[in-house]
């Protein structure tokens, strides 16, 4: 599939690969999914229960059906009894929950485990640490009870200079001494050896919790699992209004509403500045750009050095993230566009395909089969939120993974479910307060293109 196909679904709307959150009122109306490799390879979508129609009565509503809001549909039933509608723009899992990378990873957020000390104490950042692997074990447990293609075997981080190795080791000691957490540190020459062959690889670190999976295959399982346990699931609903009546919320989609006690958003980069109040301004939508590679020959996995299937990342700030998949393809991905208008610009492509080149000589030039992108949610203090922002009214939200939520969105889903049972919330920074606002959101794009500039170059420097 090129970059300009779409993955078309019977009955729905063409994909938009120009869509911006910052732009526009709301994603679209059953649009199609865009051209993932996970779409493409994961079979047919199972079955939903079509746009919402008429007017009804929910105890919940959850607004958005990737990971997040699946997950806490599942956690609502499976917990506390709750069965939830899950209301969606376009089709189900539409957002970056079927075009990331399938990277599921021992974190929440944007910041390092020696950040976390820096900005809330060792103590606090103890408790964060046991959340986040707690949160994983969450996610293994959901991973095993679905046909996903998993890659177990930890994240194998790559410092892509010498410089940063000795970045790598220092955050490797911080985490087996301060958090007991068991990072194997990586040489050179080792890593060459069972590893990569990436060139200019100057050592590594393996964290041992991480596993790859198929983004696709998951969220499908993820709605399977949620509808057996009783759960609605709407797609082609997007919400045009959410507004208050008495001690209830009514949620309005084109062809009906539903009035109901709580509601849940959990639409990550794509929830836009219009959709409720709550999240106005609140994450700044990040383009990731990925590709997937024809299959590779034995040979040229050889010729390329890649001897493991770990997920893998590297330390650039700008980072670079990849793997070899089941199939014998390399996936990688990267930064992309600042905005939705440039996101076609083929010098995104050109990245990554310098990117492979330069990791990967012997695939210079190799062909791709599949080429997207998608918005992630970044919150302004590079952590998320799993909240109920208003302790006067039963809306909550969980969201600004950073990258980072492939593995956690289901504890998210689990904890925010708990919120909306009645539970207290956890005594930890990212249950406590809303995400942080920034004023002129859609004005930092001026800085964030400035910044891409200057982090490139301070990633490429020797």
């Amino acid at each position: 599939m090129t970059r300009n196909e779409t993955a078309a679904t019977p009955g729905s709307l063409p994909y938009d690969p120009r869509y911006d959150p910052l732009r526009e009122a709301t994603p679209g109306e059953n649009r199609a999914y865009a051209p993932t490799y996970w779409i493409a390879t994961a079979g047919a979508p199972p079955a939903d229960d079509g746009p919402f129609t008429g007017d009804g009565e929910a105890e919940v509503v959850v607004v958005g059906s990737g990971y997040t809001g699946l997950a806490t549909a599942i956690f609502l039933a499976r917990e506390h009894g709750i069965k939830a509608h899950v209301v969606e723009a376009n089709r189900v899992a539409w957002g970056c929950s079927t075009r990331n990378g399938g990277q599921g990873q021992s974190a929440s957020g944007r910041l390092s485990r020696s950040q976390w000390i820096a900005r809330w104490g060792v103590d606090t950042a103890k408790a964060l640490h046991r959340e986040i692997v707690e949160g994983f074990e969450v996610f293994s447990d959901l991973v095993a009870g679905i046909d996903c293609d998993p890659q177990p075997g930890g994240h194998l981080h790559i410092a892509h200079r010498p410089r940063y190795f000795d970045k790598l080791k220092a955050e490797a000691e911080v985490a087996n001494s301060v958090f007991s957490y068991g990072i194997k540190v990586i040489g050179p020459e080792e890593l060459r050896r069972d590893f990569t062959g990436e060139k200019g690889a100057a050592g590594a670190y393996l964290e041992p919790l991480g596993t790859g999976i198929h983004a696709g295959k998951l969220a499908f399982g993820y709605l399977k699992f949620a509808r057996s346990l009783g759960a609605r699931v709407h797609p082609g609903s997007p919400v045009t209004s959410i507004t208050r009546e008495g001690e209830y919320f009514r949620v309005v989609t084109p062809k009906g509403s539903l009035r109901a006690k709580s509601v849940v958003l959990a639409t990550g980069g794509y929830g836009g500045q219009k959709l409720h109040p709550a999240l106005k301004s609140r994450i700044m939508p990040i383009l990731s750009n990925s590709v997937v590679t024809r299959v590779l020959s034995k040979a040229e996995i050889e010729a390329a050095g890649i001897r493991a299937r770990q997920v893998m990342t590297d330390t650039r700030t700008l980072r670079f993230y990849y793997r070899l998949l089941p199939d014998d393809r390399l996936q990688i991905g990267s930064r992309s566009a600042i905005a939705g208008a440039d996101a076609e610009n083929p010098k995104h492509l050109a990245l990554l395909e310098r990117g492979i080149a330069e990791k990967f000589p012997a695939l210079a030039g190799v062909a791709l089969d599949y080429s997207w992108w998608g918005w992630v949610d970044v919150s302004h203090d590079m952590m998320p939120r799993i909240v109920q922002p208003d302790a006067g009214e039963r809306l909550f939200y969980a969201g600004g993974y950073g990258g980072n939520g492939v593995s956690y969105s289901a504890q998210a889903g689990r904890r925010v479910a708990a919120l909306v049972a009645g539970q207290p919330a956890q005594a930890l920074p990212i249950f406590q307060g809303p995400l942080p606002g920034h004023a002129f959101a859609p004005f930092r794009r001026i800085g964030q293109s400035l910044l891409y500039r200057w982090y490139q170059a301070r990633d490429e420097a020797a």
